[in-house]
């Protein structure tokens, strides 16, 4: 991927109300000062391995001991690519404490997250045994006709996280075993027979995620593998990568409507309810610096504008006039959502957060807004990116930043006013994954841009 600042750039110069040198050390001491050190304090299990993750909204507690391997998986990844990013920029007795947390949690993952038939348990126990949801918050074991395989994304975010070690770590079991389980995540999605809680797919339906995942899974793994030298796996995956981008672009994508939809029926052609109208702009934003990543390790310069357009589209449509920010699912006119519920599927989990929690403001959604907008500006430079890149950075950092600094960790959902809710969106988890990416990904750009005098 092209990492040279402003190769694609039209006009360029310093954010007016954020200079990067200040941005560059806001950044920094919120991810150094605050966010790492709660999770190096409060996340690592010291004693079995992986990390806890269940915090309150808050992270003032934590409220159970379980280890989604959803979370365990991104886990690692955060800590390899710490070790990896700063090499140039923090003492290297810090960075090997972070790489070797990140060897506990993979080794923690390739010895409990795989069940007999392959695929990935949902949840483990403090000590790696599979368990499902129990009653009052608590686990219990599988019954007859029950499996621990809940969720396909899980699976992805460990062969996410194990594919980072293994490059950061240069160990090959590592690698080997996220691309045995990717090929094998593969073949479930191709097969169209597998599980994506906390997100349910309705039968007739194909949904935005699954690319979604796929495309920068594949991207990434294919990074993995060409520093093992690994070249034909390397041209499978990339392959892999840009058949799911043009799925995402060609279909999903409605430049019609100025919208990424959140699902399709299974033809690719749009549906007219509640679920084939709604979009997710938390979503279209955080896959828009996919392709955008994409479009750069390609060097694909229309692939890279079309993203960035799709990203204009996600914030002029999905952002709050009223309180600011960003809800978590609208309807494609920008409005909340609406259409007829289909038939047969009033009580189906993706209904109830539509008519339910729409109107959220989560922390992760804005901190990728952040990344995404920073990389479209450095390689494209356009002034609707700066007036963007300022309204959103000045919401996050006014709304999501925890009051209490002792604790550090930001407080993840917001209601549509900005108050702080008590609730459950996705999964009963608070792990370090999305600010911190978008921190670490950040922070380069902005050093590339400072280093330009911008």
């Amino acid at each position: 991927m092209n990492s040279g600042p402003g190769r694609h750039n039209k006009s360029g110069g310093e954010m007016k109300n954020h200079p990067f040198e200040h941005l560059l050390q806001q950044y920094n001491q919120e991810l150094h000062g605050n966010l790492l050190p709660f999770w190096i304090r409060n996340g690592i299990d010291r004693i079995n391995g992986g990390y806890f993750t269940c915090f309150s909204n808050d992270g003032s507690s934590l409220l159970s001991h379980q280890k989604f391997t959803w979370s365990q998986g991104r886990f690692v990844w955060i800590l390899a690519r710490l070790y990896r990013s700063l090499e140039r920029s923090r003492p290297e007795k810090e960075r090997r404490e972070y790489l070797d947390l990140a060897r506990s949690g993979a080794e923690f993952l390739m010895r409990h997250a795989r069940l007999e038939d392959g695929s990935c348990a949902f949840i483990l126990d403090e000590k790696g045994e599979p368990v499902l949801p129990g009653p009052d918050g608590g686990t219990r074991k599988a019954g007859p006709g029950e499996s621990y395989d809940l969720s396909i994304y899980a699976d992805t975010f460990v062969i996410y996280g194990l594919g980072e070690f293994a490059r950061a770590s240069g160990e090959r079991d590592a690698m080997d075993y996220a691309l045995d389980l990717y090929w094998h995540v593969k073949r479930r999605f191709d097969s169209g027979v597998f599980r994506s809680e906390p997100y349910p797919v309705p039968a007739g339906y194909k949904v935005h995620g699954h690319p979604m995942i796929m495309m920068e899974t594949s991207q990434e793994l294919a990074d993995c593998a060409e520093s093992f030298g690994l070249s034909a796996e390397v041209a499978s995956l990339r392959k892999n990568a840009a058949d799911y981008c043009a799925d995402i672009m060609n279909n999903f994508r409605r430049p019609d409507e100025g919208v990424i939809l959140e699902m399709l029926g299974e033809d690719n052609n749009p549906r007219p309810d509640l679920l084939g109208r709604y979009i997710c702009p938390c979503h279209i934003i955080e896959d828009m610096w996919f392709v955008m990543h994409q479009a750069l390790r390609t060097d694909n310069s229309v692939l890279l504008c079309e993203a960035a357009e799709t990203l204009r589209w996600a914030l002029e449509k999905g952002w709050d006039s009223q309180y600011g920010g960003i809800p978590q699912f609208l309807d494609k006119s920008g409005r909340p959502p609406e259409g007829e519920t289909p038939a047969g599927l009033e009580e189906h989990e993706m209904v109830k957060k539509l008519r339910g929690g729409w109107s959220n403001k989560l922390w992760w959604v804005h901190s990728e807004a952040l990344y995404a907008l920073l990389l479209a500006y450095e390689q494209l430079g356009e002034p609707w990116m700066e007036e963007w890149y300022t309204r959103v950075h000045d919401y996050t950092f006014a709304t999501f930043p925890n009051p209490d600094r002792l604790v550090g960790e930001w407080i993840q959902i917001r209601d549509r006013q900005g108050r702080p809710e008590n609730r459950i969106v996705a999964l009963p988890v608070k792990d370090p994954f999305h600010i911190v990416r978008a921190f670490v990904l950040a922070i380069p750009v902005q050093e590339r841009l400072a280093a330009k005098g911008w």
